[in-house]
C-alpha cells in the first residue's frame, strides 16, 4: 500500500500552485516571490536577512504548525512528560549536590576527590549512560532519569564547591569576631554571597538537562524526543520540527528566567557595578 504525500511536500506543492497563480493573474508583469529567488534576484529583496533562505523554509515550518494542531493532544503528552524527565533529575541533583557542594568547599581532599570523580563522568555520553542503564532498569522512566542525573550533578556540585570556596576570609573572621554562630554565619553570610554562582551552575544544569531530556525517546521513556525520532525515521522535518522548536523554547526560557534570578540575588553593590 502506497504512502500518501508527507505533510512538508503537501505545503510544498500548495506554495507552488499559488506562486503560479499569481504569476498568471500578473500577466507577467509582476513575478511571484518564488521565481524572484529562482532568477537571482533575491539580493535585491529588503530585510537583514534575504527572503529568499527563509521562503524554502516557510511550507516546512506550517507544515510542523499544522502537524501540531492535528496531534495536539500527543504533543501536550509529550511535552508533560519532558517537563517532569527535567524536574525529576533536576531536584535529585539540587538534593544531593548542594550539600556535596558545600561539603567539598569546607576540606580540600574532599573538594579534590569528588570534582575529580564528577568530572570524569561528564566525559561519558549521556547516550551511553543511558544505554548501560537498561540492563538494570529497563526501557523505563528510571533509565533515562539516571543518566540525566548523572549530567546535572557536575555543574550544581562544581558552582557550589566554588561559590562557598571564594568567599573571602575575612568575611567569616568578621562574622566569627561579631559573635555569630556557624549556622548564622552560613545562612545570613555565605548563601547569600555564594547564591548567584550557585545559580549560574543550576542554570547551566537545567539548559543541559532540557536539551539532553529528548535522548529519553531512545529508551521509551517519551518526552519531545519522541517526535525528533519519528521525524528521523520518517525523513520528515516537519515532524522533527514539532519536537525540536518546543525544546529550543524551553531551554531559552530556562536561560532568561535563571539569569534574571541570578542578577536579581547579586549583591546591590554587584549590580549597580555591571550596570
Amino acid at each position: 500500500m502506497a504512502s500518501g504525500p508527507s505533510p512538508s511536500t503537501a505545503f510544498q506543492d500548495s506554495i507552488d500552485q499559488k506562486d503560479k497563480g499569481n504569476a498568471e493573474r500578473n500577466q507577467g508583469f509582476a513575478i511571484a516571490p518564488r521565481q524572484l529567488c529562482d532568477y537571482g534576484f533575491g539580493p535585491l529583496l529588503p530585510g537583514p536577512v534575504r527572503f529568499c533562505q527563509i521562503y524554502p523554509m516557510l511550507p516546512t515550518f506550517q507544515a510542523a504548525y499544522q502537524y501540531a494542531i492535528d496531534n495536539s493532544d500527543r504533543l501536550l503528552t509529550a511535552l508533560q512528560q519532558h517537563l517532569l524527565l527535567v524536574a525529576v533529575p533536576l531536584a535529585i541533583g539540587l538534593v544531593v549536590g548542594l550539600p556535596l557542594g558545600l561539603w567539598s568547599a569546607r576540606s580540600r581532599l574532599i573538594s579534590t576527590v569528588m570534582l575529580n570523580s564528577f568530572n570524569a563522568l561528564r566525559v561519558i555520553p549521556s547516550l551511553a549512560v543511558l544505554f548501560l542503564a537498561v540492563p538494570v532498569l529497563g526501557l523505563s522512566f528510571w533509565s533515562a532519569v539516571l543518566a540525566l542525573t548523572l549530567l546535572v550533578m557536575p555543574p550544581i556540585l562544581i558552582s557550589t564547591d566554588v561559590a562557598f570556596r571564594n568567599i573571602s576570609p575575612a568575611i567569616r573572621e568578621a562574622a566569627t569576631g561579631m559573635g555569630m554562630p556557624p549556622v548564622d554565619i552560613l545562612k545570613t553570610v555565605e548563601i547569600p554571597l555564594a547564591l548567584p554562582v550557585i545559580i549560574a551552575g543550576i542554570k547551566t544544569a537545567t539548559v543541559e538537562v532540557i536539551a539532553s531530556a529528548t535522548l529519553a525517546a531512545f529508551v521509551g521513556a517519551g518526552g519531545l524526543g519522541a517526535f525528533i525520532v519519528l521525524g528521523f525515521a520518517a525523513y520528515d522535518p516537519a515532524i522533527l520540527l514539532v519536537g525540536a522548536v518546543p525544546v529550543a523554547l524551553l531551554a531559552l526560557l530556562a536561560e532568561v528566567g535563571l539569569s534574571a534570578v541570578q542578577r536579581a540575588a547579586q549583591a546591590p553593590g554587584v549590580r549597580s557595578a555591571q550596570g
